[in-house]
């Protein structure tokens, strides 16, 4: 495949390449897919629900944007696009935190910031749920957005179990949602990504949705495996127009390419950098 297709695949989304990329490079890719390994499984449907930030949260992020892009600009400038990924990665970082919810961000600025739309979208969201009689798990990859959430969820009195990185009892947090008493499940994507079997769940919240599929799969898969008999729905939230929206895009490439193979993004390009950190 010559080198203005490649681009033309990257630049323009091109799903007629993309799927001439993937077939090409199918024959030499040994992958398994869950379909294949457990047929019985129950159907998962995965639902993306675009937020869209307001009022103060927006003038933030749209602050912080600036000046991450100003930032990375300058650091690539002086050393490269390679050798600027931690600036790279601290930029993302902190839209990221805004996306999520202002008080993560520690600036002066963003302590005057109290509503969070993202979290405003899941409480309603888990309202609905509870009320439907839903199971449901929730996964951020902030520990101090599973605080957040949790001092919601309290306030409401619903019935729930938490497990990140300080949890001491793992195993009971799991056996007292798995045995059908509390309605959610809230648990840090480290912590909960891997080893747990929590199929008594029917719906999977993503907060924060990453580049990294595969942690997310996994996440999902704490419920969607071996056991259950429901079919699964997950919910993944993302910030419009924002730097989650950018990254999904992106990320939608590098499924049609790696997709079951133990994904990874695609490397970063200046027309990336534009997309990330421009305004959206």
């Amino acid at each position: 495949m010559s080198a203005d297709r490649v681009i033309n695949f990257e630049k323009h989304g091109d799903r007629v390449r993309q799927r001439l990329l993937a077939a090409r490079v199918k024959p030499f890719l040994m992958r398994r897919t869950k379909e294949e390994v457990a047929p019985e499984l129950p159907e998962r449907t995965v639902i993306d629900k675009t937020i869209r930030l307001e009022g103060a949260q927006a003038a933030l992020y749209e602050s912080i944007r600036t000046t991450m892009d100003r930032q990375v600009r300058e650091a690539i400038a002086a050393k490269g696009i390679s050798a600027s990924q931690v600036a790279i990665f601290e930029a993302l970082l902190r839209l990221r935190q805004v996306c999520c919810d202002s008080g993560l961000v520690k600036l002066d600025a963003a302590r005057k910031v109290t509503a969070s739309a993202k979290r405003a979208r899941l409480l309603a969201l888990q309202e609905d749920l509870v009320a439907e009689g839903r199971k449901v798990l929730v996964f951020s990859q902030f520990v101090e957005i599973l605080r957040l959430i949790e001092r919601d969820v309290a306030a409401r009195g619903w019935g729930y179990a938490i497990l990140h990185g300080s949890t001491k009892d793992r195993d009971a947090q799991v056996e007292a949602f798995q045995s059908g008493g509390l309605p959610l499940f809230l648990a840090s994507l480290k912590a909960g990504g891997t080893g747990l079997n929590l199929t008594a769940a029917d719906t999977v919240i993503v907060y924060d949705p990453w580049w990294n599929p595969a942690a997310e799969h996994q996440a999902m898969d704490r419920t969607h495996r071996i056991g259950q008999d429901k079919p699964v729905f997950v919910h993944r939230l993302i910030a419009e127009n924002t730097v989650e929206a950018a990254i999904q895009r992106k990320q939608a490439q590098a499924d049609a390419l790696f997709e079951g193979t133990g994904r990874r993004p695609l490397g970063l390009t200046d027309e990336d950098i534009d997309a990330l950190f421009g305004a959206g």
